[in-house]
Formats: structure tokens, C-alpha cells, sequence
């Protein structure tokens, strides 16, 4: 099986709605320590996730999912992820216009 090679990694930055760290961002900085140690020739950015997971949950009710599809968090996951990985690659593609 043929694979990919990787370009980058594009991690969720955790932050309050008022732009200030969460608690979960200490986890996933220890997670990209550990990653930079595996693979350290692979650039890692952080994007901003905040409200990935409601417009991830919009996304679904605008789908005509039903309520116990919405419930399941590795479906919101994998939107979520999604969302911010086309609003990373939109706001790069933006920067790279200037």
C-alpha cells in the first residue's frame, strides 16, 4: 500500500471564547512534544479550534442528522477536525495571496 507523504500537522489550539488558553492546552502541547520527538522533521502549527465543535454541530443539523448521530463525539470529532482543517488551508491560502 502506497502512502502519502506528510506536508505538516495541523493541531487544534484549545482556547476559551475569550481567546484565553483552556485547560486542555497543557495535554496537547505534551502531545506534540512527544510527536516532535518521534518525527521531528514534520512542522507542527496550531490553529485556533474554538467553536469548531458548534459549527460542527450546525453542519449536522443542517444535514438532517438525528439527535443520537449528533450525540456521538467521534462523529462531532471528525467534523470538527474537518472544519478547521479547510479553515486552516482557507486562511494559509489567504496569506499566501499578500
Amino acid at each position: 500500500m502506497a502512502r502519502e507523504p506528510v506536508e505538516r500537522i495541523v493541531i487544534g489550539e484549545p482556547r476559551q471564547p475569550n481567546g484565553q488558553p483552556s485547560e486542555n492546552l497543557q495535554r496537547v502541547r505534551q502531545f506534540v512534544a512527544r510527536w516532535r520527538k518521534a518525527c521531528p522533521a514534520v512542522p507542527i502549527d496550531y490553529y485556533d479550534e474554538r467553536f469548531t465543535s458548534v459549527l460542527a454541530h450546525q453542519a449536522m443539523l443542517d444535514g438532517g442528522l438525528g439527535k443520537k448521530a449528533r450525540q456521538d463525539k467521534a462523529l462531532v470529532d471528525e467534523l470538527s477536525a474537518t472544519i478547521l482543517l479547510e479553515d486552516y488551508m482557507r486562511a494559509r491560502k489567504l496569506r499566501n495571496k499578500d
